[in-house]
């Protein structure tokens, strides 16, 4: 399957409107299929996983990524990641944690369970040009990369285009991630 002539597909998972916003916009101007859901429980719905014996509608999906906050209500982020890789089905897929708490100890609970990467928000372009880069290497040599190469990635320091900058500066945040 040539990865480069079909569109990306990501599944965006937060329970902020406005950071969903934020990184449904980062995805699709880096060219990437957005579907947003505001919940682990909605994001294992989407997926067929709510129930384990209903994991036929993911057949007929593509996701080649799942980005998800890591606190929400309900089911964190870093549980939703363990449903995930727990699953047969979808453990293949994968999960960047994000979250606006630079924990060093949440960062490396997820990368040892098998999150792909965990940004710190607010993400910026260059961390999802990071991942495109990353699925591309991923869907071309077949191998998942947060098996091989488990390590805190730096963040660049790019600017967000000016269209997504006002977001930030034009709302106050009242949420913790």
């Amino acid at each position: 399957m040539d990865t480069k002539s079909t569109e990306l597909h990501v599944l965006a998972v937060d329970d902020s409107n406005i950071d969903r916003k934020v990184i449904e916009r980062l995805l699709k101007v880096s060219s990437f299929k957005v579907t947003v859901v505001d919940s682990g429980s909605r994001a294992l719905e989407y997926l067929g996983l709510e129930d384990e014996a209903n994991s036929t509608h993911f057949d007929d999906l593509k996701v080649n990524l799942i980005i998800t906050d890591y606190s929400m209500p309900g089911m964190t982020g870093f549980e939703l990641l363990k449903i995930i890789k727990n699953s047969s089905a979808l453990k293949q897929i994968p999960v960047v944690i994000m979250s606006s708490e630079n924990i060093v100890t949440r960062i490396d609970r997820c990368l040892e369970e098998g999150a792909e990467d965990y940004l710190l928000k607010p993400v910026k372009l260059s961390d999802v040009t990071r991942l495109k880069d990353s699925i591309f290497k991923t869907e071309k040599t077949g191998i998942n990369q947060s098996q091989s190469n488990r390590r805190k990635r730096k963040r660049n320091d790019d600017q967000l285009p000016s269209s997504l900058s006002t977001i930030f500066t034009s709302t106050t945040r009242t949420e913790g991630c």
